[in-house]
């Protein structure tokens, strides 16, 4: 018999994913939660149901290429990598946040955007950037950076970055502002379509008991 695979992204909203799984008749080994271990799958209440812990950047990844049936996974990290065989039929309410533009503050006041034909701009979304820009008739010249976005502004490497805001701190830390909204995200819950298809049984109940959970 097929175990179906959960991938479950590791950092900032791994609590509130507890909350959600930890209510369901497949919760996961409490292991999966611990920040120290070093495990990366996991039984759950459920012998047919397995979990595995990923990256958050990676879940869709893993969801893709089918080495997971079922995965949780913010809109940004969707958008970006666009997978035709992933699909998303559950807004899980959880990991609220936006991708923003920001700017040095005190470049502000010297630029003129309007007149911008091409800018450089540090991001870990090459794909959501260009897009975003080119609706504004601009180039991109993209530095893709996994981290430390804040630091490229003040040491020259670029005119803006892109990046997740949530409360806005780093940025003010850094001495930068958010110029512009791009999207606001949510986490989804995420499926592989070919697994849809052949364990479609299955994969409903487990979306059906998301569906509960979220309402």
């Amino acid at each position: 018999m097929t175990k179906i695979i959960i991938a479950v992204p590791r950092g900032r909203i791994t609590k509130e994913c507890r909350n959600i799984l930890s209510k369901t008749s497949f919760a996961p080994d409490p292991m999966l939660f611990d920040k120290n271990t070093r495990k990366l799958k996991f039984q759950s209440r459920n012998k047919n149901i397995e979990y595995i812990k990923v990256r958050a950047f990676d879940a869709c990844t893993f969801v893709a290429f089918g080495a997971a049936h079922i995965g949780i996974s913010g809109e940004d990290v969707i958008k970006e990598f666009d997978y035709s065989e992933v699909y998303a039929p559950i807004n899980l309410n959880i990991g609220h946040c936006k991708i923003s533009v920001a700017a040095l503050k005190s470049l502000l006041k010297k630029e003129d955007p309007e007149t911008w034909s091409n800018i450089r701009v540090a991001t870990k979304y090459p794909n959501i950037t260009k897009k975003f820009f080119a609706s504004k008739g601009i180039q991109v010249e993209i530095i893709k950076l996994s981290g430390s976005m804040e630091l490229a502004p003040s040491l020259n490497m670029c005119r803006r970055i892109v990046d997740l805001v949530s409360t806005g701190k780093t940025l003010k830390v850094n001495g930068l502002v958010e110029v512009e909204e791009i999207m606001k995200i949510q986490s989804k819950l995420i499926v592989n379509r070919s697994a849809y298809k052949t364990e479609n049984y299955k994969i409903n109940k487990i979306i059906s008991e998301f569906e509960k959970i979220v309402k």
